[in-house]
Formats: structure tokens, C-alpha cells, sequence
């Protein structure tokens, strides 16, 4: 296997573990350099969330129309992601069977730097006989808001080949909140999501009410504007985990204002109620890629599973 088609499939495996990182993953591909930061697990992280009682009128008074305050703007809505989830993916690359395994995980919910926070997490691993030429052990991390999924803190811990690099992104809109020690400040556009985040994003999105969405998303390296995009609401899609109908999503990246010409995405959500991601297409120049579900995925009514 040359050298191309080995750094795409690692690129594509890490692609379809993190459900869009293909934002990061260009900057591997490309040869640039990965912050090398070696840092703990974020400190402050607790399980359960903040609670924000909503203050209550006093009884048996009423205000009249002139002398009414304005309404004081509802609590955020808390996404309904189910915690405990995990969504186990093959990669395919080019001709290449099951060349790695993936998974997607909702870890939990909690309390982070004063946010009710999502933590989100995803793994990749290549399997034989890619490993014996390209060794990824890969894990990422996301605590992303509850209600809008923008990043707070996104981590990456990445094993490839035998180097170990490990790097903290602390999310910052204004510069003034400086990152602690051990992690590096990131300043990104108000509602900037990482790439799980962006994954969940997509599954919450009313695709029915909706047909395009867009959102600035940094993924460890650099900060892109993605758009995604309704291409068809029902479409089949088989994959190990069975046969579904899906609705099926277009993802362009764009980097200062122009797109990016040398690949397309596409993530195919099945019509159920959880919208899981079945499958995820990459093509690129120099490969194409199948990240396909195997297990894990809600039984419903939209699929069936296959035959042995």
C-alpha cells in the first residue's frame, strides 16, 4: 500500500470516527504540524446538571398590562441525546474491507466552568492488516453546551504509528478567558462547535422544519464555516446493522469564504426517533470511504436487521 493511500485511510478512519472531522484531518493529510500538549482530564467536570429555578410571580397579584415587566427569555432547552449511548462503526476504504473500527458515544451530562455541558466521545482503531502499516489508536473528547452543542473544551488524544500527542482546546469568543495549564486557548466565532458536537448537532436539527443548516466548526486545528445540507428525506440505505430509510445529508466546507473542491461528504440519518447515523461517505481525491454502522443502532419500526 503507498503512502497516500495509507495516510488517507488513517485520515478517513479518524474522519469517521468523529462523524465530520474531515476539518481536522486535512491538516494531517497536508503534513501540518499538531499542537503537542500534554494534559490531564479536565478539572471541574461534574456529573448532573446546574439547576436554574425560574422565579415565580408572588401569589395573588396581578400586574396590570401598563406596569408589566418584560418577560424574562425561557431557559435554554436541553437537547434530548440519550446518555449511555454507543454507535459502533466498520471503515472501508477504497477496496479495503473493515480496515478500522469506530465509535460514538454520549458519555454524559454534567457541570463544566458553570455550563451544563454535554460530554461526547469517539475512538478509532485500525485493524489488520491496515495496522501492521498504519497503527491509530485514536480518542477525542467534546463538552459541548447542553442546549446549542457550541464547544466549550475539545481534546484529542492521539496514538498513530507509535507517536503519542495529546492537546486541549479551550474555547474562548473573546480572548479574555485564559486557558489553565495544560491546555491551549482557542478563539473561535460565538456557536462554534467541534466535530462531535457538530455529529449531535445534525442528529437534532428538524430536518422536516429545516433544510439547510450552517455553523462555524473548529476542529483542533483550524476554524471552518460547514453548511449541510437536505439532499432527500428518505432514502435506503443498507449497512451491517441492518436496513434503514434515511434522510440524507449533504456536508460542504468552506474556508475563508471558498469551498473545498477536493472532497464531499455525506451522512445518512435514519428515520427514527434518536435520527441515529447509519452511514458516513467520504470521497476525496485520493480514496473513497464507507464508515458503516454494525450494531448498537435502536430497533424501530424504520429498520430491520439483516439475515445472517
Amino acid at each position: 500500500m503507498g503512502r497516500k493511500i495509507t495516510v488517507a485511510a488513517g485520515a478517513l478512519v479518524a474522519l469517521g470516527c468523529a462523524a465530520g472531522a474531515f476539518f481536522w484531518l486535512r491538516a494531517r493529510a497536508t503534513g501540518q504540524p499538531l499542537p503537542d500538549v500534554a494534559t490531564p482530564e479536565p478539572p471541574g467536570f461534574q456529573e448532573g446538571l446546574l439547576t436554574n429555578p425560574q422565579p415565580k410571580p408572588a401569589p395573588g397579584k396581578a400586574v396590570s398590562g401598563d406596569r408589566t415587566k418584560k418577560a424574562a427569555p425561557p431557559a435554554p432547552v436541553e437537547l434530548q441525546l440519550k446518555t449511555g449511548e454507543v454507535l459502533n462503526y466498520t471503515a472501508d476504504v477504497a477496496k479495503l474491507e473493515n480496515v478500522a473500527t469506530l465509535s460514538l458515544k454520549v458519555a454524559g451530562k454534567g457541570n463544566f466552568l458553570g455550563k451544563n455541558v454535554w460530554h461526547l466521545q469517539a475512538s478509532a482503531h485500525t485493524l489488520k492488516p491496515l495496522r501492521m502499516v498504519f497503527e491509530l489508536d485514536d480518542q477525542f473528547d467534546s463538552y459541548s453546551d447542553a442546549g446549542t452543542l457550541a464547544s466549550v473544551q475539545y481534546e484529542m488524544r492521539l496514538n498513530e504509528r507509535g507517536q503519542k500527542v495529546q492537546s486541549v482546546q479551550r474555547m474562548t469568543e473573546t480572548g479574555k478567558e485564559p486557558a489553565p495549564a495544560g491546555a491551549t486557548e482557542a478563539r473561535v466565532k460565538p456557536g462554534t462547535r467541534d466535530p462531535l458536537g457538530f455529529m449531535q448537532f445534525l442528529r437534532t436539527t428538524d430536518w422536516a422544519a429545516m433544510r439547510q443548516v450552517s455553523s462555524p466548526v473548529y476542529d483542533g486545528h483550524k476554524l471552518y464555516d460547514v453548511r449541510a445540507k437536505l439532499a432527500s428525506a428518505n432514502v435506503a440505505v443498507g449497512v451491517p446493522a441492518g436496513d434503514f430509510r434515511a434522510s440524507k445529508i449533504e456536508i460542504h466546507v468552506f474556508e475563508n469564504g471558498v469551498e473545498s473542491k477536493d472532497a464531499s461528504f455525506a451522512l445518512y440519518l435514519a428515520n427514527d426517533a434518536m435520527r441515529t447515523p447509519v452511514l458516513l461517505e467520504a470521497v476525496m481525491p485520493f480514496a473513497t470511504a464507507r464508515v458503516e454502522l454494525v450494531k448498537d443502532a435502536p430497533e424501530t419500526a424504520e429498520s430491520k436487521p439483516k439475515a445472517d
